[in-house]
């Protein structure tokens, strides 16, 4: 059964989907943005300060749920340059320890908002 997980620790929806949802196992991550809680916008912030804002998106987001980051199966990154690769992957190293989970990192055509990533995570909490 799909149950939405929402917290205030990340940036609300601001559409038609929710931040993260569940079946008491999976937990799945809308897209997070370099958007903070209070809705300041990084978008002239450097990847590296991006990502790290995404990826404390998520987690903030799993924490609601009990999760943590060794929960995480599977990360996907969107980038709007793949020449940011490096920054990016240098700054989100930091938040995986020894046992990091699979990955995708993509360019795509164009982000939301002037953004240069967008990162989407799973994780297994059963």
């Amino acid at each position: 059964m799909k149950r939405i997980i929402n917290t205030d620790d990340a940036p609300a929806a601001v559409g038609a989907y929710s931040q993260a949802t569940t079946n008491g196992s999976l937990i799945f991550t809308a897209g997070q943005v370099p958007l903070t809680p209070d809705g300041d916008l990084l978008t002239d912030a450097s990847v590296a300060d991006q990502t790290a804002r995404a990826l404390d998106n998520v987690m903030a987001i799993l924490d609601a749920e009990g999760a943590e980051a060794s929960d995480v199966l599977k990360v996907t990154v969107f980038l709007a340059d793949a020449d940011d690769f490096d920054e990016m992957n240098e700054t989100y190293a930091t938040y995986f320890d020894d046992e990091p989970p699979a990955r995708s990192a993509v360019e795509v055509g164009d982000l939301p908002l002037d953004i240069d990533i967008e990162i989407e995570a799973v994780a297994d909490v059963s």
